[in-house]
């Protein structure tokens, strides 16, 4: 019962707070659906409770906040229906719609004892968001815009957004490094934070870094090992999506397992499931273009070698029929010169002989007319035969030196001498040349000089006639 202090009711704090409880406990007969955001979990590892701090969010405000208690037996059945449905364990920063009793303590205050939590809820509070931020992407036109960016035909500068410390990251680098195809990349890291709240800032912030210095790089790869919807829920995010919708550059994801793809997978240039998978898309981008490469530089080879070895074979054919017709051509020249030298050899002994027939029977004429002239003058002459044999003499002696000269002249007329004198003997179809007026222009001319023939071509004629 209150007391009476100078006409005032006066409750102690036990009181108060026993009537709290009586109220509270009279309010809520039964266990009731409360929806909310479990902000941290709080697991206490050696009695296996926990205390998760509860809060409500308005504008990324918050407008409640409450702690809660989940004994050890009912957080390990419900941990284990979120691993069946959701895939994940129960954790930080998602949103919950749970069974629970209220009870008042007046030593200990208020609390929430939890008795369930329905995993389905939290799957569809992430099915919603992700349809929200598709619907807002779609209607400002932006759910497409990195998938139509160019991109590298070799892309081999990679600006990596991811943890250092993550498998996939690990599994990403062994790929593209120690690839049996000996392709070379070049790829830098840009630690993230890629689960949890934490994460749309933190990828946001490297994205922003690496469009500073985009033309360093072909392409961005955010890559996360394996995981659940929940642990995924981050990449549904806007201001995440939108980010990568509006990158510069193309973007690709390899962030976990899920069959179920996040917004950020569906709005990105590529998507893999998995960090291995995305490198393998990488070379093989690399593979589609060296392959073809490769096939046609071993025909260019070939062609080439198919080419040099047709061009030697007509080259040796050409090599051979120029020495054919170039042998037979000096030999047909050679036998019309000999042909020639021998004619004129002959012809010229010819003319040799006919003179010195000619001047043996002139000297024989003479010596026999001079003995005549003797014999029948002797006696008439007696006195002058002194004069007359020397006069006879004198004129035999000039007769003499005349045949001599004549015989030199004749020597001096032996075309083969007139010949090394410089002088040449011109013939055409065969035929000597003695006048113009046996040519024509474009007649071939053999000309036979001292050590040699000349074949040439008329381009004129001058006649002096």
């Amino acid at each position: 019962m209150p007391e009476i202090v100078d006409n005032k009711q006066v409750f102690t704090l036990y009181e108060v707070a026993s009537s709290i409880r009586k109220t509270l406990a009279d309010r809520y007969t039964s266990p009731f659906w409360i929806k909310t955001e479990i902000n941290k979990l709080n697991i206490y590892a050696k009695s296996g409770h926990c205390f998760p701090e509860l809060v409500d969010k308005k504008d990324g405000r918050i407008e409640a906040e409450m702690r809660a208690t989940i004994w050890k037996k009912d957080f390990d059945r419900i941990n284990e229906n979120f691993k069946n449905l959701v895939k994940e364990p129960l954790k930080d920063g998602i949103k919950v719609l749970m069974k629970a009793t209220i009870s008042y303590d007046p030593k200990y205050g208020l609390s929430l004892f939890i008795q369930d939590i329905d995993p389905s809820f939290s799957l569809g509070e992430l099915e919603k968001e992700k349809k929200e931020t598709i619907e807002k992407l779609q209607k400002e036109g932006l759910f497409g815009k990195n998938k139509l960016l160019p991109i590298a035909l070799l892309p081999k500068r990679i600006a990596i957004i991811s943890v250092d410390t993550s498998k996939g990251y690990s599994d990403f680098i062994k790929v593209i490094d120690q690839n049996i195809f000996g392709y070379r990349f070049f790829h830098m890291l840009f630690p993230a934070v890629l689960q949890g709240e934490a994460s749309i800032a933190s990828i946001t912030r490297q994205l922003k870094n690496i469009k500073k210095v985009k033309s360093h790089f072909d392409a961005v790869a955010i890559i996360r090992g394996g995981g659940g919807d929940v642990g995924l829920s981050s990449f549904n995010n806007y201001t995440l999506a939108k980010a990568i919708c509006s990158f510069p550059l193309p973007v690709f994801t390899g962030i976990g397992h899920s069959t179920n793809l996040t917004v950020s997978e569906m709005v990105a240039f590529q998507s893999a499931i998995t960090p291995t998978e995305l490198a393998d898309f990488f070379l093989q981008k690399f593979h589609n273009f060296a392959v073809p490469l490769q096939r046609a530089e071993e025909i260019v080879i070939d062609e080439a070698n198919h080419l040099i070895e047709n061009e030697k074979k007509l080259f040796q054919t050409t090599i051979h029929l120029f020495k054919t017709l170039t042998r037979n051509r000096l030999k047909t020249n050679h036998d019309e010169i000999r042909y020639l030298s021998s004619g004129l050899m002959q012809e010229t002994k010819f003319r040799l002989n006919n003179e010195r027939e000619l001047l043996i029977s002139t000297k024989r004429d003479i010596l026999r007319c001079a003995k005549e002239l003797m014999r029948e003058e002797k006696n008439e002459i007696g006195r002058m035969m002194i004069s007359f044999q020397k006069d006879s003499q004198r004129f035999f002696t000039n007769q003499l030196e005349q045949l001599k000269n004549l015989e030199k002249i004749v020597q001096l007329v032996d075309p083969m001498n007139v010949v090394k004198r410089g002088y040449t003997i011109t013939n055409v179809n065969g035929k000597l040349v003695r006048s113009v007026n046996d040519l024509k222009e474009g007649d071939v001319l053999n000309t036979l000089t001292a050590d040699g023939n000349i074949d040439s071509k008329i381009l004129k004629i001058n006649s002096t006639n």
